[in-house]
């Protein structure tokens, strides 16, 4: 099937070997978040809060950080291509508990010598929810001056936890800022709060990194439950306090109006920033962290990063959280799919497609990208996976297994 599949493809001028070898060098991060509901490790630590929600109760979550990370191997081993981890700052490895605002390299020593075995690289994010300093909905942009510098000190120590994980794995460590800052009904000052936004961020990026070391990035949103009304940290504030302040933005394609697409997004800001971040997720009406599916948008976003070259210049992260369903079936589904994007991106003819645009052959454009999604796809990917010794759409008979050797054991 794959020697009948790459003959059709060549009919294209496509060189599926060369697509099947590049797709193994892209680098996917995904979030240790949905293997315990964003619980994290510290003591007493409940469900998540800040406008987000994990929504079911299906057996088996992670309950300690021994539980996550077998969870964490079982998963990686169904998922091909280069892999990343993207942590959240409450999963500090200690004995004694870690203050919220005192997070140290230290504690993230366990998750360098994990990720370093198993030859990926770690993303970090500072955690400003679920958290009683956050329990009024606002953070680095409260007016009380207390709850703003005990954040600045949590985000300061991260992006320092951030910059020396990117060092010790020689590979830069995208530290990405997102908060939950906004209110529930109609505000009477859309101003003050922002103002004390930038003020915040000015000050927490006072102290400067080896870029080589850390990559800084911010992430808007539209609105979070409980803060329909008013977001601080929106998406015109973010794009343009990046643009001001030399750093990225980081696009989650549920933080926007549903008739915004992140696909469209990501070329303009190519051409204004060096390094993009994505949060890849499936919003369903509203960001709800939906598992990522082969749909329409995120081939799109993929091709955007595949037709212009920048595999290197958009760091892309998984980022859904769903406990209604088998946590590990689905970490897989959206990781495997993500791949799936990425490998149907590079099976297409972009350089001809953009001949036929540039010459207003749109009829022939037309017909050419409808033809091309018939092309056999399943063939290149079923051989993608054999070729990364990885479990083909059997997968989730290894899953079922592992939830009665496993999970259910989980009380």
């Amino acid at each position: 099937m794959y020697t009948k599949a790459q003959e059709l493809y060549k009919k294209w001028g496509i060189d599926t070997e060369a697509a099947i070898k590049k797709c193994a060098e892209i680098p996917v991060s995904l979030h240790c978040w949905q293997g315990d509901d964003v619980t994290g490790f510290e003591q007493n630590a409940g469900g998540a809060s800040g406008g987000i929600q994990t929504t079911g109760n299906y057996p088996g979550k992670a309950r300690n950080k021994d539980e996550l990370l077998r969870d964490l191997d079982f998963t990686f081993s169904l998922i091909p291509g280069k892999k990343r981890i993207n942590l959240h700052a409450i999963y500090a490895i200690s004995d004694s508990p870690v203050k919220r605002d005192e997070p140290e390299c230290k504690h993230f020593d366990p998750w360098l010598a994990w990720a370093k075995e198993r030859n990926m690289g770690i993303d970090f994010n500072p955690t400003l929810f679920s958290h009683p300093m956050a329990a009024s909905g606002l953070t680095l942009s409260s007016p009380d001056k207390t709850i703003r510098d005990f954040w600045i000190r949590h985000v300061k120590a991260c992006r320092k936890i951030a910059a020396y994980i990117g060092e010790k794995q020689n590979s830069p460590c995208l530290h990405n800022i997102w908060i939950p800052d906004g209110l529930k009904d109609v505000p009477a000052d859309r101003l003050g709060p922002r103002q004390r936004l930038k003020e915040s961020l000015d000050d927490i990026f006072t102290v400067k990194y080896d870029r080589n070391h850390i990559v800084d990035a911010v992430e808007s949103k539209v609105f979070g439950i409980g803060l329909e009304s008013y977001t601080v940290g929106s998406a015109d504030f973010y794009l343009t306090y990046a643009a001001k302040a030399g750093i990225s933005v980081l696009l989650d394609n549920g933080h926007y109006h549903p008739t915004e697409l992140v696909s469209d997004k990501i070329p303009s800001l190519l051409l204004f920033f060096d390094k993009i971040a994505l949060h890849v997720t499936r919003g369903v009406r509203w960001d709800s962290d939906h598992v990522v599916l082969f749909e329409d948008e995120i081939k799109e976003i993929a091709k955007e990063i595949i037709r212009n070259n920048a595999p290197d210049r958009v760091l892309i992260g998984l980022d859904y959280f769903d406990a209604s369903i088998n946590r590990i079936a689905a970490w897989v589904t959206g990781a495997r799919n993500m791949q799936k994007a990425l490998l149907n991106a590079l099976l297409l003819p972009h350089g001809d497609l953009q001949k036929l645009q540039d010459t207003e052959s749109f009829s022939k454009l037309l017909v050419c990208q409808e033809e091309l999604k018939t092309l056999p796809f399943g063939a290149v990917w079923d051989e993608y996976l054999k070729r990364q010794k990885i479990a083909g759409g059997d997968w989730y008979t290894a899953v079922a297994q592992y939830e009665e050797d496993v999970l259910k054991l989980r009380k």
